[in-house]
Formats: structure tokens, C-alpha cells, sequence
């Protein structure tokens, strides 16, 4: 891919800086090059012609997925307990962390 767009090593350091973050010249070569391949890889996507794309802000068309909120009455509430470390009175029983 021909690289259109050119952050320079210079640029990424001051970015850096201002950002104050401590890099090395190395990783600020190897950063100046990643982001001009992502750079160059958007300003190539916008060469898409999308003009009979409808504009849309969610690629999901579904609808209605969540089931209704309605209370069930449990047949078996005692069961609830057999995997509680405590119970008493049909609640679950917690130590306290308040005097």
C-alpha cells in the first residue's frame, strides 16, 4: 500500500511529550510508521463510493430481543438454600459489617 498519509518520528514525539509519555526514539520511529499505515489505510477507505449506502448509526436491526419483565412464582423455594452457606427465617443469612 502506497503510504499517502506521513506522521513524521518528530510529530510522534511531540505527541508524546505533550501527552507525557516517555519513548524512545525507536519506538518513536516504529510508531511514526503504524500510524501513517493506518492513516493512509482511512484516507484509502474513503475513496468507497457509498453514495446508495443508507446512512445508518447501528448495523443491527433487531428489535424487541429482551423478554418482558414479569414476575414467576417459584414452586420450590426452599431449594434456593441448599446451595447458601446460611439461612434463617427463609432469608439468606450474611455476616454483619455494620456495628
Amino acid at each position: 500500500m502506497k503510504e499517502v498519509a506521513n506522521i513524521s518520528k518528530e510529530d510522534v514525539l511531540r505527541y508524546a511529550d505533550v501527552a507525557r509519555l516517555a519513548i524512545s526514539d525507536a519506538e518513536a520511529e516504529k510508531y511514526s510508521r503504524d500510524l501513517s499505515a493506518v492513516l493512509t489505510f482511512a484516507e484509502k477507505i474513503q475513496e468507497i463510493n457509498t453514495d446508495d449506502v443508507k446512512p445508518t448509526t447501528n448495523g443491527n436491526d433487531a428489535k424487541g430481543v429482551l423478554r418482558d419483565d414479569t414476575p414467576e412464582v417459584w414452586g420450590e423455594r426452599e431449594k434456593i438454600f441448599d446451595n447458601a452457606p446460611d439461612h434463617e427465617d427463609g432469608q439468606f443469612k450474611v455476616p454483619a459489617i455494620l456495628d
